[in-house]
């Protein structure tokens, strides 16, 4: 350990026992120690400073962390007089000594003060919880969405992609990272250490995440993969403890069929694009007989949707089906008629292909995440998630989305530039007029 770092931890350790006694600070407090943070030029006071200010929001109860965020807004903006004179300088004479002077003032004064917290031992974590408690503080005062703009844009250079470390993880990583995955599974949750073993340590599993060195201990997001020898229709199928394993050497597929975000304060910052990517260019290296890589995704906002269309026309076809699918149990489902699965089916293909937000793309948002990765929507299965939250989001379907590692260049673009959702002949094959909508907007692309 350097002098320096240890100089650092030391000062923190300080002055995070120096604070820890005291009474609850208000944001007066806190707003005088931001003040003298961007004042102080000095490394030690700097480091001084940014810790008491760090352990005092950490100590502060909501009501004073709201108000040290409306006073973040406020007091820590842009100086737009400044900014108007320099601007025209600027124009007036376009010196290197006049751009020097523009950028100074071009940003809010709070970018800066984050920057400096940011240098604090710890602080790039601290700043994520940070974040964490914006977001929920921005449902109480909208204003504040500007001070989020400032945590987006600075954390979407602080963990670009040429800092993010790809590690897998197996039943062999330290337990307290093995911990973090059980708590942040958020697709498929591991309900005990026996069901994480089942689906790290089997030679056909394999998990992977990404690291940031300001945060070895903490995953930004990982991903499941099973390595099958078909592709799969069902999460049930391949999380079945009495399975049989496939050699890997014999495996033909390699199904994403988890994709978990693990950080709320890092909302915003894309890491499952390069993630999947990166991992299936790893396995297609290491394991050349795998020639698909696609996942088994589920459809969170289909049941939501067709209530809407329910709720619009009481008497409409949709509406029976939606009657069909709410009442759908894992007990039940088999029950469901052909015609009612092959309605459901056909919905969710006009929820995919035709329904689409107001700014664009669909209204689905993992597929939008798939699809503007370059995927492609190939599958929809029924009773792909008989689980009650499955039925209860989904009426159980779950669909494949392909990664053709030759075509998501292309993918990714014609959904970029045009909206093209490309689709298999089997998906589109799926619409029915009798449930399309009535103003379809998109047309399918085999």
């Amino acid at each position: 350990m350097s002098r320096i770092t240890y100089f650092q931890e030391l000062l923190s350790s300080l002055f995070e026992r120096r604070t820890s006694s005291s009474a609850k600070p208000d944001a007066r407090d806190m707003l005088a120690l931001c003040s003298s943070l961007l004042a102080d030029t000095g490394e030690v006071t700097g480091l001084q400073t940014g810790s008491a200010l760090l352990a005092k929001y950490f100590q502060a109860d909501q009501e004073h962390k709201l108000a040290f965020f409306q006073s973040l807004a406020s007091d820590f903006d842009i100086d737009t007089e400044a900014l108007t004179d320099r601007t025209g300088e600027y124009a007036t004479q376009r010196s290197a000594r006049n751009l020097t002077r523009l950028l100074e003032v071009a940003e809010p004064r709070r970018q800066e003060l984050l920057r400096r917290l940011n240098g604090v031992p710890g602080g790039t974590e601290t700043l994520v919880r940070m974040r964490e408690d914006l977001l929920q503080i921005l449902k109480e005062d909208a204003d504040l969405a500007r001070v989020d703009v400032d945590f987006e844009h600075l954390f979407s250079s602080w963990f670009n992609r040429g800092f993010l470390v790809l590690r897998p993880i197996d039943w062999t990583t330290p337990a307290h990272i093995l911990e973090r995955i059980i708590k942040y599974e958020a697709v498929h949750a591991i309900d005990s250490w026996d069901d994480l073993r089942r689906r790290l340590q089997p030679a056909d599993r394999r998990c992977f995440a990404y690291f940031h060195p300001a945060m070895p201990n903490e995953p930004l997001i990982f991903v499941e993969v099973a390595l099958t020898a078909d592709i799969a229709g069902s999460i049930q199928a391949v999380l079945a403890e009495s399975r049989d394993p496939v050699l890997p050497q014999d495996a033909a597929a390699a199904i994403f069929y988890s994709i978990s975000n693990c950080q709320k304060g890092l909302r915003g910052v894309s890491f499952g694009n390069f993630l999947i990517k990166q991992v299936a260019t790893e396995l297609a290296t290491s394991l050349p007989n795998i020639k698909t890589f696609i996942t088994l995704s589920p459809i969170p906002g289909f049941m939501a949707w067709l209530k809407d269309l329910a709720d619009a026309d009481p008497e409409s076809a949709p509406a029976a089906l939606y009657t069909v699918a709410s009442e759908l149990t894992p007990e039940n489902a088999d029950e469901a008629t052909s015609d009612e699965i092959a309605g459901l089916k056909s919905l969710a293909a006009r929820y995919f292909l035709q329904e689409q937000r107001p700014k664009g793309g669909p209204i689905d948002p993992v597929a939008r995440f798939h699809l503007g990765n370059g995927a492609s929507l190939r599958t929809i299965h029924w009773l792909g998630d008989r689980s009650k939250n499955g039925l209860r989001n989904s009426a159980g379907m779950m669909v494949n989305y392909h990664y053709d590692l030759k075509s998501v260049d292309a993918n990714h673009e014609a959904y970029s530039k045009d909206g093209r959702v490309i689709a298999s002949r089997e998906v589109t094959s799926l619409l029915d007029a009798r449930f399309e909508a009535p103003d379809a907007r998109k047309q399918a692309n085999g």
